[in-house]
C-alpha cells in the first residue's frame, strides 16, 4: 500500500466527521473550517509527489519564500493556539463542587417543538443528576425565547426538570437572554434578589465550559463545572468552533 495513502484516509475520516453535522442542519465556523483544513490535508497528502514540487519551485522565488515562510509561520501559530486552548478547554470540563453551597445555573440551548434539543436534553440529564443527589440545591434555567421556538428555553428546561421530579420551587427561572453574557448576567441577579448562594454551578456542554468560565469570571461570579455529554458526531465541530469562540473573547471580550 502506497504510504500517502493511509494519512489521506485519516484525513478523509476526519473530513467525513466534520460534514456529518451538515446532514443534521448544523453548519458553522466550526465543521466549516474543518472540512477546509481536512480537504485540503487529503489532497496534499493524495498529491504528495506534485505538491512537494510546487513547494521546491515556490521557495526558489523570493517572493515565494516569503510566502511560504509566512504561511509556516501561521500554521505554526494557529497549532500552537488550538493545543493550549484545548488544554484549558479540557480542564473546565469537570471541576464540581465540593459541596452544596453552590446554585446550579443550567445555560440555555435550542428548543424544537417546544421540546428540549438534543444538547439541550444532555445538559438537562446533568443537572438532573446533580439536583437529585444534592436535594437542598436551587437551580436557574437560563435562555429566552428566540424566533424560531415555540417557548423560552428556561420555561422548556423547568417543564423537563419538573417532569422528572424536580420540585417547582428549587427551580427559577431567567427567560429574557439571548447570549452566554446575558444568560450569567441575569442569573447572577435572580440570585442575588433570591438570596440564593453566590457560588454557581454551571451545567452546559463541555466544550463551552472554558468560555462560560471566562464570563463569568468577567462579571465577579465564583464558578464550578458540570457538564452534559455532546453528542460525538457533534464534539469536534463544535470545540473547534469554540477555539475561534475563546480566541475572538479573549481579544474583544
Amino acid at each position: 500500500m502506497d504510504a500517502k495513502l493511509i494519512p489521506a484516509g485519516l484525513c478523509l475520516v476526519l473530513f467525513l466527521l466534520f460534514a456529518v453535522p451538515v446532514t443534521k442542519g448544523i453548519i458553522n465556523l466550526g465543521n466549516g473550517a474543518g472540512m477546509a483544513v481536512t480537504a485540503l490535508l487529503t489532497a496534499i497528502f493524495l498529491l504528495w509527489g506534485r505538491f512537494t514540487a510546487f513547494l521546491g519551485k515556490s521557495w526558489a522565488r523570493p517572493l515565494g519564500r516569503i510566502f511560504l515562510s509566512a504561511l509556516g509561520v501561521v500554521t505554526a501559530v494557529s497549532l500552537v493556539l488550538a493545543v493550549v486552548i484545548s488544554v484549558f478547554m479540557l480542564r473546565a470540563v469537570s471541576d464540581p463542587p465540593k459541596d452544596e453551597n453552590t446554585t446550579v445555573v443550567v445555560l440555555g440551548c435550542k428548543v424544537k417543538d417546544g421540546r428540549p434539543s438534543l444538547m439541550l436534553g444532555r445538559r438537562l440529564e446533568a443537572a438532573y443528576t446533580y439536583l437529585s443527589e444534592y436535594e437542598s440545591v436551587c437551580v436557574v434555567v437560563s435562555g429566552g425565547q428566540g424566533k424560531d421556538e415555540s417557548i423560552s428555553e428556561a420555561q422548556c428546561m423547568r417543564d423537563w426538570l419538573v417532569g422528572q421530579g424536580i420540585a417547582p420551587e428549587r427551580i427559577f427561572m431567567e427567560d429574557k437572554s439571548v447570549n452566554t453574557e446575558e444568560n450569567l448576567r441575569f442569573s447572577k441577579k435572580i440570585i442575588a434578589e433570591n438570596g440564593l448562594p453566590e457560588r454557581v454551578t454551571l451545567i452546559t456542554d463541555g466544550f463551552h465550559q472554558l468560555r462560560a468560565d471566562m464570563i463569568a469570571e468577567k462579571q465577579g461570579m465564583s464558578t464550578y463545572n458540570v457538564s452534559g455529554k455532546t453528542p460525538w458526531y457533534l464534539l469536534p465541530t463544535y470545540w473547534v468552533r469554540e477555539w475561534f469562540g475563546v480566541l475572538h473573547y479573549k481579544l474583544c471580550g
